[in-house]
């Protein structure tokens, strides 16, 4: 049976690719790293600008994973390349504090940088997102980008913008994404399973 982690959209460091194996329908990514494996064992996960993936092999420093075509396909995990940077986290246990949301690692779709508005004391990030997902968006709601747990500050059909504080724009790959990036998104559970539920509210007292 496979596994459903959880995650809280607080990154814990930022690793770097180290390398990535071409195996045809998959790749092997290998990241560099050091907070995130430092209890680290086979066949836990840790969640990779958003995305939820298995520790396949490890030592001091690097990690693997086996990344297949479909999540390839469906994330901004499509065209990394050695030394780029990535937001890592680990699974969440149940001994630590829920500081973001619930995260599952599970990508809904991909959304664009549009711009980026700097003030003095934080920055404003405009971004698209599929259609299909700006019923699970609410002013001041969460969302996931590229695993990071940010809050909304203006939801629209087709694009969103989020505030991004200092500490966030040094700790995250979010300081550094420029208009035209790619970026994962995952919209918060809750509100999918409060669509799923409605249909069925009217028939109860």
């Amino acid at each position: 049976m496979e596994r459903t982690d959880m995650f809280t959209g607080i990154v814990e460091e930022l690793g770097t690719v180290a390398a990535i194996e071409d195996q045809g329908d998959a790749i092997r990514l290998s990241i560099r790293a050091s907070t995130v494996l430092e209890d680290a064992g086979l066949g836990d996960s840790i969640s990779v600008n958003g995305c939820c993936l298995t520790i396949t092999t490890y030592d001091a420093d690097t990690w693997t994973a086996d990344v297949m075509q479909e999540t390839l396909d469906k994330t901004s995990l499509y065209g990394v390349r050695p030394g780029d940077r990535v937001n890592l986290e680990r699974a969440v246990t149940a001994d630590k504090r829920l500081g973001g949301h619930i995260v599952q690692g599970h990508v809904d779709g991909v959304g664009t940088v549009l711009s980026r508005t700097p003030s003095e004391h934080w920055e404003v990030v405009e971004i698209s997102l599929p259609t299909e997902l700006s019923r699970y968006l609410v002013d001041k709601g969460s969302i996931t980008v590229d695993g990071v747990s940010l809050t909304v500050v203006e939801a629209g059909t087709d694009r969103f913008t989020v505030s991004l504080i200092p500490e966030t724009l040094a700790r995250t790959t979010l300081g550094a994404r420029q208009p035209g990036d790619r970026v994962n998104l995952e919209v918060d559970i809750i509100a999918k399973y409060v669509e799923r539920l409605l249909p069925h509210a009217g028939g109860q007292q």
